[in-house]
């Protein structure tokens, strides 16, 4: 069974749930909102990706940091804090399938990895 984060209203979580649930993927969702997420689960998922790809600097989240803040996420440690606190900058959606984890909705990478 797929474990899949992210927030219910993101359009990009909305189309992996859709895929899912119409491919019969069983799934767990975990809403960042409601559960937040720890400093170890984004641990985890960095021994699979670099840290600089679950930080989603295209969003508002992002934008609406200080420049100081944004300045201060230099590495994993500082990168970590800052998404722990703003879960909304967190890549999503991220889904944990038995071979590791996937960033986002990509229709491809689904039915290749997920099928």
């Amino acid at each position: 069974m797929l474990q899949v984060y992210g927030i219910k209203n993101c359009n990009t979580v909305k189309k992996a749930l859709t895929w899912s649930e119409d491919n019969n993927v069983p799934f767990q969702f975990h809403d960042f909102k409601k559960e937040g997420v720890s400093v170890d689960k984004l641990k985890e998922w960095e021994k699979q990706v670099d840290w600089q790809a679950l930080v989603n600097k295209k969003g508002t989240t992002w934008k609406k940091l200080s420049p100081e803040t944004q300045e201060q996420v230099i590495d994993s440690d500082s990168a970590n804090k800052v998404l722990q606190e703003n879960t909304s900058m967190i890549k999503r959606p991220v889904i944990e399938y038995n071979k590791g984890i996937l960033l986002g909705f990509n229709e491809a990478e689904y039915v290749t990895n997920l099928k």
